[in-house]
């Protein structure tokens, strides 16, 4: 928060620019905005009917996703992703996530209150139909299990595969009912509870595999045009 900036003014502008946000993420998984389009602030401000400030920072939080994609004197773009990329990611996601679950079972030692919460908040966010909400807990419960791991270079090579932009992508362009994704995790946390490094790490590539062959399967990786 901005030093002297009132709170309320401070959380209003949180909303407004994950609101803006969503709409913007709702538009390139349906094809809405298409792979190259400009993303021009003043445009989407106005139509949105918001200032410039949310919509910048909301480009900014879609670039960090690698859903777009900015360069100096051009402005923001709809960022490329074909299937080759996908197809290249998926298994080494796979490979990295069964590995920091082997480890994050070792070292929670079923101390896993924090990713319970996280499955919590998904299934909360999927009984209300809080795509958002259900985005967020699902990002952080991954985020959470592989900072688990204790491996830093593991962490930093997860980080690298813009993960977070994948769970949005797949959530968003509706690959499994919200209200059925938390229970999806439930294997990977019953092992992790249970101190299961093998399995957990079983279950957590499995994970990852299934949502790749459903991926390619809806088409989200379709190649640009």
């Amino acid at each position: 928060m901005i030093a002297g900036e009132p709170v309320m003014s401070a959380i209003s502008r949180t909303v407004l620019r994950e609101q803006v946000k969503d709409v913007l993420i709702q538009r390139i998984v349906r094809g809405q905005l298409q792979p190259g389009e400009r993303l021009v602030e003043t445009r989407i401000a106005q139509e949105l009917g918001t200032s410039q400030a949310p919509v910048r920072e909301a480009l900014r939080d879609l670039e960090l996703l690698r859903l777009v994609e900015s360069e100096p004197f051009r402005g923001a773009r709809v960022r490329a992703l074909g299937n080759e990329e996908l197809v290249e990611i998926y298994p080494v996601r796979a490979v990295l996530e069964e590995l920091a679950a082997r480890l994050a079972a070792e070292r929670l030692a079923g101390e896993v209150d924090a990713l319970e919460a996280e499955v919590e908040g998904m299934r909360a966010a999927g009984r209300s139909g809080d795509l958002h909400g259900l985005t967020e807990h699902d990002i952080l419960f991954h985020r959470l299990m592989v900072e688990a791991s204790g491996n830093g270079p593991l962490v930093q090579c997860w980080k690298s595969l813009g993960v977070e932009g994948r769970i949005t992508l797949s959530l968003y362009g509706t690959l499994v009912e919200p209200q059925d994704a938390a229970g999806l995790h439930d294997p990977i946390l019953e092992a992790l509870r249970a101190g299961d490094g093998p399995r957990a790490g079983r279950e957590a590539r499995k994970h990852i595999e299934q949502f790749a062959k459903l991926v390619m399967k809806k088409g989200l990786g379709k190649e640009p045009s």
